[in-house]
């Protein structure tokens, strides 16, 4: 089993391990239904605004959770901003999306 242990203050906190693996381990205990549901696919950056109005969540929610400002955002929905990496994932978190296809 290939599982990584994050410890705090030199004491393991959270044990992180490959989906496959705890979906057995789910199974193992007899429980056959996941804990938590999976993130929706992979989506094309170009579908945020379309993604964030599914989501019912306003410009300013979004940006507020990426820690950016809405008009930022709004740049970057319509195509005039580059995103960064990080940027990207905090925005796929957001929006509960797995991340970003490459463009």
């Amino acid at each position: 089993m290939n599982v990584q242990v994050i410890a705090r203050d030199g004491k393991p906190e959270y044990a992180v391990l490959p989906w496959e693996q705890y979906q057995q381990l789910l199974k193992d205990a007899g429980r056959d239904k996941p804990v938590v549901e999976a993130a929706t696919a992979l989506a094309s950056l170009r579908e945020l605004k379309a993604l964030r109005e599914q989501a019912a969540l306003s410009l300013e929610d979004v940006a507020r959770e990426a820690g950016i400002s809405p008009h930022y955002l709004q740049m970057i929905e319509s195509g005039e901003r580059e995103v960064s990496d990080v940027l990207k994932r905090t925005l796929a978190r957001a929006l509960k999306v797995s991340g970003w296809q490459d463009e």
